[in-house]
């Protein structure tokens, strides 16, 4: 079942989400309105499990790799940008161009896709844009320290401050608008013309008033969220760590549509759209799980041993490949398209 309420006497929002998940499984999700945020209690966030030693051989191929902090394939070319441990060394290899190294100006707190052909790493006080093939960089200062970027439909940029900031950043690069007043943003995500942020020490999402200029509603996201991505249909895509779930989402208005346990320490998500499948790494079993979302409820078509403490994982959109990083340094690993299908 499914509600979501709108305070229109106050002008201000209101209401909350209730889903039954499984015929057993009922989940609520708590809300708050925009102005609530700064006096919410928070508690420390969730972040990935320690993983064991593997237990078993990991699927598909692995090659050398120190200690990855993120991994990401740039969708028009399938160039991978490989961010080490430090956060600052970003190598780029594959898609038949030589390897390359880029060295950031401050340790990035997450990459994302940007314009056709283009890599862009959230870096202290810089958005940094990078050619994924030469390594050239471009940076844009900002002012304040950058935790997360979304590239949008028409082409501006999302930007997530660690003051609780998101700066809106025109095709051209000029400031078009900031919304304030957000208890903290650690994800972003851009979905039609609506802009979501995750922030993991209220473990909760909230979908930006863009017209009004200020946070709109908000609901809680499981019980420890730490990472959230957009799918092409526009849903959002969260991990619950802490509670072992997968929450998918809807914007415009923000609702929570799906809630399905996962198991054990659910952390990195990729989704695929070759073949309408999530990938979620669980770290604390060293595995990646894909759901298939197109039921209503999400069911499991794939699991593959990984690398051990796969804190990263990402797809490419031309071949349908995976990679998988591993953050104790045990390698890049590759499961193709064609061996996740036979494993399905």
């Amino acid at each position: 079942m499914r509600g979501h309420g709108w305070n229109r006497s106050s002008g201000r929002r209101g209401g909350c989400a209730v889903l039954a998940a499984t015929a057993a499984v009922a989940f609520v999700a708590g809300c708050s309105s925009s102005g609530e945020g700064k006096e919410a209690g928070s508690a420390a966030p969730a972040a990935a499990a320690p993983a064991p030693a593997p237990s078993a051989a990991p699927a598909g191929t692995v090659s050398a790799a120190g200690p990855l902090a993120a991994v990401l394939a740039e969708p028009a070319g399938g160039r991978l940008a490989l961010l080490d441990a430090d956060a600052v060394t970003l190598g780029l290899r594959g898609a038949g161009a030589p390897e390359r190294t880029v060295t950031l100006p401050a340790p990035a707190a997450a990459l994302a896709p940007g314009a056709p052909g283009e890599i862009l790493a959230a870096a202290g006080r810089t958005l940094v844009h990078i050619d994924a093939v030469t390594g050239e960089t471009r940076a844009v200062p900002l002012d304040g320290d950058a935790r997360a970027v979304a590239r949008r439909s028409d082409g501006s940029l999302a930007v997530g401050l660690a003051d609780g900031r998101v700066q809106i950043l025109a095709a051209d690069g000029h400031l078009a608008q900031t919304v304030a007043d957000l208890s903290g943003v650690d994800a972003v995500a851009a979905t039609g013309a609506a802009v979501t942020v995750l922030d993991r020490a209220q473990t909760s999402i909230t979908q930006l008033d863009l017209g009004r200029g200020e946070p709109g509603l908000a609901l809680r996201a499981g019980t420890g969220a730490t990472n959230l991505v957009s799918d092409h249909y526009g849903r959002l895509l969260v991990t619950d760590t802490a509670g072992g779930a997968l929450l998918v989402y809807t914007a415009e208005p923000l609702v929570l549509r799906q809630r399905f346990p996962v198991g054990s320490s659910p952390y990195a998500l990729a989704y695929d759209q070759r073949s309408e499948t999530v990938w979620v790494t669980l770290t604390a079993s060293n595995e990646v799980v894909g759901f298939d979302l197109s039921t209503g409820i999400p069911e499991e078509v794939g699991r593959f041993a990984t690398v051990r403490q796969p804190n990263a994982v990402t797809i490419d959109e031309r071949t349908g490949d995976m990679f998988v990083g591993s953050a104790t340094g045990d390698g890049l690993q590759r499961i193709g398209a064609d061996e996740r299908k036979r494993g399905q």
